[in-house]
């Protein structure tokens, strides 16, 4: 099995309890309120060949004899990094995987380079230096791009994180994010915040516009989204759900007692994402349940009766 195919199995499996939560239900009412839970494996994932070490970042998976000279068994921990990435490596292909929070990477990025995260937090604060659009409005959270970097020990932090943008910026030309965004009657930013929530509220892509459509006809609306991953991501939080002691938070990612979107995103979003926030299905869709606990299949539904009969038959499948 080559590298790409580990990696192609790693993060089809990804289920790290640092992941983006799974999806939330909308609730119209605290009576609706039904807590999907997901089962979540914790790690790195390691791989190495040819003098380059693959990074999966919240996936789980151990590689025998990374490197000559190194044996026994990476488990995904800091240390196991620390022990295949050493000095003499001439690069470091680092895997961000869509839906990674800024938190998780600058953490990441840590651990393989060996560098402090504080200075990683100081690069990613400062907008221009990295490139940011102006839309961005000098903050990170969504704009390092989702894909695979090579870095080079000489880089500094905000190379690395630069690089990063520049990813964003061919994936915001890609999707035609700008004036795609512009045809929907939205900002950049609004879109690239609805596709986050998209991004951390989907197990699979092809239920993605049909999220992103729930969503765009509660904006509509004026009626709250009442998502768990904007409420999670706003307490520094990691999970399935929210507790009802989350949902009173005052945080500004509330999107149960606030109105309209979070402030910005809640993750680097993917292209399929983006694209779902930018050209949603057609629906009058205002609900949605993962009904199969083995596929996170969604279902969708427009009145509070549906999205209850949809409750009631995911519980039947659990």
């Amino acid at each position: 099995m080559n590298i790409e195919d580990l990696l192609r199995e790693t993060l089809s499996e990804m289920a790290d309890e640092e992941r983006p939560p799974a999806p939330s239900r909308f609730l119209q009412g605290r009576s609706l309120q039904a807590r999907e839970h997901r089962p979540r494996r914790r790690g790195l994932a390691l791989m190495a060949a040819a003098g380059v070490v693959a990074l999966a970042v919240g996936a789980t998976f151990v590689v025998r004899g990374l490197s000559p000279g190194t044996s026994g068994e990476a488990a995904g921990q800091p240390d196991a990094v620390a022990s295949v990435v050493p000095e003499q490596r001439p690069a470091i292909t680092v895997i961000v995987p869509p839906g990674m929070r800024l938190a998780q990477l600058l953490k990441r990025l840590s651990s393989v380079t060996g560098r402090p995260v504080a200075e990683f937090e100081r690069a990613a604060r400062d907008g221009a230096a990295l490139g940011l659009p102006p839309y961005a409005k000098g903050r990170l959270e969504g704009f390092a791009a989702p894909g695979s970097y090579e870095i080079s020990p000489a880089m500094s932090p905000g190379e690395i994180l630069g690089a990063m943008v520049t990813g964003f910026g061919r994936l915001a030309e890609e999707t035609g994010l700008v004036a795609g965004a512009g045809r929907a009657g939205r900002t950049p930013l609004e879109i690239l915040t609805i596709a986050s929530i998209v991004q951390a509220e989907s197990f699979r892509p092809e239920d993605m516009p049909k999220i992103a459509r729930v969503l765009h006809n509660r904006l509509d609306r004026k009626m709250r989204l009442q998502v768990d991953s904007t409420v999670l991501y706003g307490l520094g939080k990691y999970g399935s759900a929210a507790t009802p002691e989350d949902v009173r938070s005052p945080s500004p990612y509330n999107t149960y007692r606030r109105p309209g979107l979070p402030p910005g995103p809640i993750g680097s979003p993917g292209a399929d994402a983006v694209r779902a926030a930018l050209e949603p299905a057609a629906g009058r869709w205002l609900y949605y349940v993962a009904t199969d606990p083995r596929t996170g299949a969604m279902k969708f539904a427009t009145t509070q009766t549906e999205y209850a009969a949809l409750v009631e038959e995911r519980d039947r499948n659990q």
